[in-house]
């Protein structure tokens, strides 16, 4: 089989690495990938939002099959630019990537079918948006509506910083046409949890529960980035609490989802806040979360492959989905500086004894050299049978991987170790 790829970071590469397992696999293309990517997969230089080049690329090719992953095409409608032209996918329809792509769509849906979430209002007008703060419970947390590089979120801690927030979002347009409209939401307290899952839109299978490190330092402290690091499972992430966002969330968002006609299939990530009034979602997403996948990947047995056609055939009902019952602990080096500005173009080497999985998010080869080219620039990711022994083996990597100006959080899973 021939397998096309879209996208070009570290989820991606943990994504091609898994499907390679498949004997059947014979070629992967990566659109665009990257200087990592390219030891496991042909390399194309398409981006991955470019809705014509690539239809025409799987067609030339006759691929047999297509993942999408980042949110940007499918919002725009790679999936179904694919299915048109003939060419099998793993990923929703734009009428389903909404569910990411408006915040306003999502909390909308939760509110009409009782899903629990945040309370919220939704404002287009910068006024009347600024005269309801005045009165908000504080902290207080603002979303610019449409996708934002995972940035548009602010939570304002003052009446000034809520201030601040809108005039960012909605004055500056910082995240474009995406903060015409924002959410105003209560600010939820609790352990977050991560949880990945399988749908074909009648049955959905969770995949292993994860924990994210948003903030740039230790302590959880520095702007928010896109994820120094994750570790799965969650242990806040119980059997009790499993079956309630079973009951309560999982099973009723793919529902709400076919009765509006936006039948969901691919992977639906739900953001989760368990709060002391239950599990409430914080954020959909309409894809595989970056860098959770590049813990919960490692711990599946069963074959990504096939488990994606079975999403896509609506056979996931009777298809095995199964993962192992060890421990995952990815640790990102980034580029110091990251996520403001960070130099780049630094030499990655690696010594011969390295037995970690590294995913490259931000490298390009030159002159037969691997070099940063990105904020994020490598998961290192270690298995284990427990958490402790994950997180221990995976900085223990870490030390064996060197690039000038290179930085990565040093507690990673502690907040994980600690509960």
């Amino acid at each position: 089989m021939k397998l096309l790829v879209i996208g070009g970071g570290g989820r991606e590469h943990a994504i091609i690495q898994k499907l390679k397992e498949n004997r059947d696999v014979e070629t992967v293309y990566a659109l665009p990938g990257n200087g990592g990517i390219a030891a496991d997969a042909v390399c194309v230089d398409i981006a991955a939002t470019d809705i014509e080049g690539a239809v025409r690329f799987a067609a030339e090719q006759k691929i047999d099959f297509a993942v999408v992953t980042p949110d940007d095409p499918l919002v725009l409608g790679m999936v179904d630019a694919l299915e048109v032209a003939g060419i099998p996918c793993f990923g929703p329809e734009k009428k389903a990537a909404i569910i990411e792509g408006s915040k306003v769509f999502a909390k909308d849906l939760m509110k009409k079918y009782g899903i629990p979430t945040a309370r919220y209002e939704v404002f287009t007008d910068r006024d009347a948006a600024l005269a309801y703060l005045e009165t908000a419970k504080l902290p207080v947390v603002i979303k610019a509506d449409g996708l934002a590089l995972g940035k548009g979120v602010i939570i304002a801690g003052t009446r000034e910083e809520a201030r601040n927030a809108i005039a960012t979002i909605m004055v500056d347009k910082k995240f474009g046409h995406s903060g015409d409209r924002v959410v105003i939401e209560e600010f939820l307290t609790g352990p977050e949890v991560s949880v990945l899952s399988f749908t074909d839109g009648e049955t959905v299978v969770p995949m292993v529960s994860s924990m994210d490190h948003k903030r740039a330092h230790d302590g959880d402290e520095g702007l928010n980035t896109g994820g120094m690091g994750t570790v799965a499972p969650n242990p806040y992430y119980t059997a009790d609490v499993a079956a309630r966002c079973m009951e309560e969330i999982f099973l009723p968002t793919i529902r709400a989802m076919r009765a509006e006609g936006r039948t969901f299939r691919g992977c639906l990530y739900f953001g989760l806040m368990l709060t002391p009034d239950g599990p409430k979602v914080i954020e959909y997403n309409c894809r595989f979360g970056d860098p959770e996948t590049q813990v919960v990947l490692p711990l599946m047995e069963s074959d990504l492959l096939t488990v994606m056609r079975a999403c896509r055939d609506g056979r996931l009902a009777q298809t095995e989905v199964r993962f192992s019952d060890g421990a995952a602990c990815c640790v990102v080096m980034a580029s110091e500086g990251y996520p403001a500005s960070y130099e780049k173009g630094y030499e990655i080497t690696v010594d011969e004894d390295v037995s970690a999985r590294i995913y490259v998010a931000g490298a390009k080869l030159s002159g037969g050299k691997l070099l940063t080219s990105g904020g994020r620039v490598l998961g290192v990711v270690a298995t284990a049978a427990d958490l402790k022994s994950a997180v221990a083996q995976a900085y223990e990597q870490v030390e064996k991987i060197h690039f000038g100006n290179a930085y990565y959080r040093r507690d990673i899973g502690r907040r994980a170790l600690d509960a």
